[in-house]
């Protein structure tokens, strides 16, 4: 049964900067009225690493990539070459009122099925990774999507008073060049299709200068 009754997915294909690709999702939250799923590309080789990891750890492996801190938590997740993807849900919707466990897991669910009817036999996971990596990909958490014996999807999530951020990335595995399309289907029962909004890549712009782009967020902690 799909998680929403309707879905905006949008559509943004033009590979954008790290801090750029932050800001759009922090400005897509601000306004959200019905849930929305946008897949997105970058521009560069990146590392994106949650709002608490040390900027330090991040510096020393990494280097030779474009930084950005998430505004969401969970660990260090390479871009470039992987699935990325936001799911945003208002305030008022079911699952932004469940437990980050509860909604983690069925975002989750629907991936992992996405996944499987696309051909690849996607499960998700109950235990816990014992590595103590700060890397994303080299831990798995409870709900964590693994195919054979490896971790190919993980994610990360903000609440905040307009709704919730669900941040997620697939890597690893070759997808079917509609598997965004397929994924907006299984979330909701109806789907409308729009771009990112001149509005919305003007604002998320000075927020991302101001912001995601500034060495005050990037050198955080």
């Amino acid at each position: 049964m799909p998680l929403f009754d309707f879905l905006e997915f949008i559509s943004d294909p033009q590979p954008r900067p790290a801090a750029m690709n932050m800001a759009i999702d922090e400005i897509l939250l601000e306004k959200i009225s019905v849930p929305a799923l946008r897949v997105y590309r970058w521009l560069r080789p990146a590392v994106s690493f949650g709002c608490f990891e040390k900027y330090s750890a991040v510096e020393k492996r990494y280097s030779g990539r474009e930084f950005v801190r998430r505004w969401t938590g969970g660990g260090i997740v390479l871009h470039g070459e992987d699935f990325t993807y936001s799911l945003l849900v208002p305030s008022d919707c079911a699952l932004a009122d469940m437990s980050p466990a509860h909604s983690y897991s069925a975002i989750h669910e629907s991936l992992a099925q996405t996944m499987t009817d696309a051909g690849v036999p996607a499960f998700l996971t109950s235990d816990v990774s014992q590595n103590n990596s700060s890397a994303c990909f080299e831990n798995a958490v409870p709900h964590d999507i693994m195919l054979d014996n490896r971790k190919i999807a993980g994610a990360a999530q903000r609440r905040t008073r307009n709704g919730l951020l669900h941040q997620g990335s697939i890597q690893g595995v070759e997808l079917p060049a509609n598997f965004a399309e397929g994924l907006a289907a299984s979330l909701a029962a109806k789907v409308s299709q729009r771009s990112v909004t001149p509005s919305e890549v003007s604002a998320a712009l000075a927020l991302a200068e101001s912001k995601y782009a500034a060495q005050q967020w990037t050198r955080k902690f």
